[in-house]
């Protein structure tokens, strides 16, 4: 049995605090389906087997926290791991492009890579706090959207029930499109800037 797996199986048993802490640990760039355990324990909560406030608040505060940790590493020991974490190519290449985005569209770019450009999250928190950007405006926009991730997901959970673990695949697809999308265009619009300034 995959970890995925084990952890489905035991949202019944020990939802709450399995969901706390795969949100948390997602939110540091692990890859753990965050967004697949909130939407069944959405179900879970339309079923009755869990509060539904309560899912919302642990998914919430697991997600702030792991959104804190992040920078507070980037903060304090952020210019000796970033060459570390760069050293794997993806993650190299995921970290330039938070670095692009951060340098762009600083709050806005925190607020989207919350719950829209979710993958690049975890990169974003540690070049925020390895740069130096404002706690506040990051704490601030951070929040607004992992509200809006943990709405969305516990809310089609527990709107769509029945048919939560379809809507998962359909969900988990949609996101990684989005991000490589938003890449694509990011490093088309680079593009096109620099051909013009060579003109």
């Amino acid at each position: 049995m995959s970890l995925t797996e084990t952890l489905l199986a035991s949202l019944p048993s020990y939802g709450l605090s399995v969901l706390g802490l795969v949100v948390c640990v997602s939110c540091l760039g692990a890859p753990l389906p965050a967004s697949i355990v909130m939407m069944l324990m959405g179900a879970f909560a339309t079923a009755g087997d869990f509060t539904l406030w309560m899912v919302i608040a642990v998914a919430l505060g697991a997600a702030v926290l792991g959104d804190q940790l992040g920078y507070i590493l980037g903060r304090t020991a952020g210019k000796r791991l970033v060459p570390i974490v760069a050293r794997n190519p993806a993650r190299s290449r995921a970290i330039e492009r938070a670095k692009r985005e951060m340098d762009e569209r600083g709050t806005v770019a925190v607020f989207l890579t919350r719950w829209l450009l979710s993958p690049l999250g975890p990169y974003l928190n540690l070049m925020a706090g390895a740069s130096g950007f404002s706690w506040l405006r990051f704490t601030s926009a951070g929040i607004v959207g992992e509200a809006v991730w943990v709405g969305l997901y516990t809310g089609l959970g527990a709107t769509f029930s029945d048919s939560v673990t379809e809507i998962a695949e359909i969900s988990g697809s949609i996101s990684g499109f989005l991000a490589a999308a938003a890449v694509a265009a990011i490093l088309g619009f680079k593009l096109l800037h620099a051909l013009r300034s060579k003109e």
